[in-house]
Parts: C-alpha cells; sequence; structure tokens
C-alpha cells in the first residue's frame, strides 16, 4: 500500500504515486457552483473522482444534517456512505485537490479525518502545482469506481464538532477563531449572509494568511509562529462563513504540528439565521 506524506503531499511526491491512490478533485465556486465540475471535465488529474460541495459535502435537501447554515454538515454516517460510493475502504491513500490553494480541499479532508481515515493529504498548490511539476491532465467524465463495503465508523475519530447552542454556553472561555477575511469579520460587507459582523469574542485569523505566494501552504514554522500567539489554555475552536474555510485553518494548525482542534460547522451562517444570537461588530 502507497504511504503517504501528510496532511500535505507535493505534486513531485504525487507523481510518483499517482495511479496508486485515491485522488479526489474539490475544486468550487461559491458564486458559481456548478463552475468546478465544468473545470475537472475540462482538465483533471489522472483517474481522479470529483466531489461536488453541495452535493457530497454538505447536509442538502433530505440529508441529515448536524448543524445549519449554507453547508450543513452531513452526519458521519452519511458521509461514510458517500465516501463507500466513491470506492475508499479505511486502507485507501486519499489524495485531495483544488484550484483555490486548499480552500475546498480542506474541507475534504477534515471530513475524512472525522471519519476516522488517516491516510488523506491535501495537493499543496492544487491542479496548478501538478501542472507545474509536469503532471498531465485528462479532461471528460471520470471512470465510476467500484463502490466498497460500508465504511467503518470508528467510535472515536478525534475530529471534533461543536454545536451553536454549546458555543453560546462557552463564550469566553474557548479559543474561537474566524477564519473570514478581515472585512467580513468586522462586518464592513457581507456578501454572503443576512447579516454583517462575527461572533463575540472570535479572533480573526484569515485562512488565506496561512498561503505563500503561488498557492502554496507557508513552512510549518510560519505556521506556528502564527497561530500560537491566538492560542489560550482551552479548547480552540474555528469558524468561518460557513464551515469550509475554518477546516483550512485546522489544515494550517495540523501542518504546524498544532494539536487538533474543535469545527463549529454551522459557523456565522448558522449564527446569524438565529436573531437571538450575539453579533459583534468592528
Amino acid at each position: 500500500m502507497t504511504t503517504l506524506p501528510t496532511p500535505l503531499i507535493h505534486a513531485d511526491e504525487l507523481l510518483a504515486c499517482v495511479g496508486t491512490v485515491c485522488v479526489l478533485d474539490a475544486r468550487f465556486d461559491l458564486a458559481r457552483p456548478e463552475a468546478g465540475a465544468e473545470a475537472f471535465l475540462a482538465g483533471h488529474l489522472p483517474g481522479a473522482q470529483y466531489v461536488h460541495l453541495d452535493r457530497d459535502l454538505s447536509a442538502k435537501g433530505d440529508v441529515p444534517a448536524l448543524c445549519g447554515g449554507r453547508h450543513p454538515l452531513p452526519t458521519r454516517e452519511h458521509f461514510a456512505a458517500t465516501v463507500a460510493r466513491l470506492g475508499i475502504t479505511p486502507a485507501t491513500p486519499v489524495v485531495v485537490c483544488d484550484a483555490q490553494g486548499g480552500m475546498f480541499a480542506a474541507r475534504v479532508w477534515w471530513m475524512l479525518r472525522w471519519l476516522g481515515h488517516d491516510a488523506v493529504a491535501v495537493l499543496d498548490g492544487g491542479v496548478a502545482a501538478w501542472m507545474a511539476a509536469g503532471g498531465l491532465l485528462e479532461t471528460g467524465m471520470a471512470e465510476s469506481p467500484l463502490p466498497a463495503a460500508a465504511y467503518p465508523l470508528s467510535p472515536e475519530a478525534g475530529r471534533r464538532v461543536m454545536t451553536a447552542d454549546a458555543l453560546q454556553a462557552q463564550l469566553g472561555r474557548v479559543t474561537l477563531i474566524d477564519a473570514r477575511a478581515p472585512e467580513r469579520y468586522r462586518g464592513d460587507v457581507e456578501p454572503l449572509d443576512p447579516v454583517a459582523g462575527h461572533i463575540p469574542g472570535a479572533l480573526n485569523r484569515p485562512f488565506s494568511a496561512n498561503l505563500a505566494a503561488g498557492g502554496c501552504f507557508q513552512p510549518p514554522e510560519v505556521l506556528r509562529a502564527a497561530f500560537l500567539p491566538l492560542l489560550g489554555d482551552g479548547e480552540v475552536v474555528h469558524q468561518c462563513g460557513s464551515g469550509v474555510t475554518a477546516c483550512h485553518n485546522l489544515l494550517a494548525m495540523e501542518i504546524a504540528g498544532l494539536p487538533a482542534a474543535t469545527l463549529y460547522a454551522g459557523s456565522w451562517s448558522e449564527w446569524c439565521g438565529d436573531g437571538r444570537r450575539p453579533v459583534a461588530r468592528g
């Protein structure tokens, strides 16, 4: 079985093992939800399968959800069925890529780790890095994989999810980190959700700050130096607009060698949808 470097894999490392790992392509555009699938058809890594943020990674429609918000987190049981449909077993090494600096790939990485799947890595620099390293692309639809047997859920995956009620009860006692852009955090603008601002007490660490020029992650020591001043003695909880880019900060902390933290999956879109919850600005 291929042994993956984790939580990141570089394009030259993937070139050496392509064909022996399951590649998931998570490209997406919040403004145009089908753009990622169109980009996949136009060119994707050999053998890759496409995963759609709304259809595969969120609880839309009648899919059972653990939270609210724009991209509700499905139950572990439902996501385990999605993973089995993609042909993934606990022994399958998985590489996730996108074209947005890991913005969407990190959500897949976190969700797989949440299931208890350890052999998963994000392609640093995404599709662009693959092409720059000399990797070829395939076009058209991917061949459907043979579904795997039901993915077994571990009793404790080590990746905690916090509810809105639990977070509100612990405000001031947890370190809450908001991954949105500073202008959204302050409440200067709000292009996606009905209310501008942030959860009281939240600190701002924009996920984009995790990236160096070219769209690859900053070195581990740089990320560690950036996150350490934000961390208190208690539980660390990450949030964003809808539980997607918060996973980028969770991934960055893992790259930095820092302890696993908690995800508030509903994030700002769920929080601000309830007028009884407090809002801060500035």
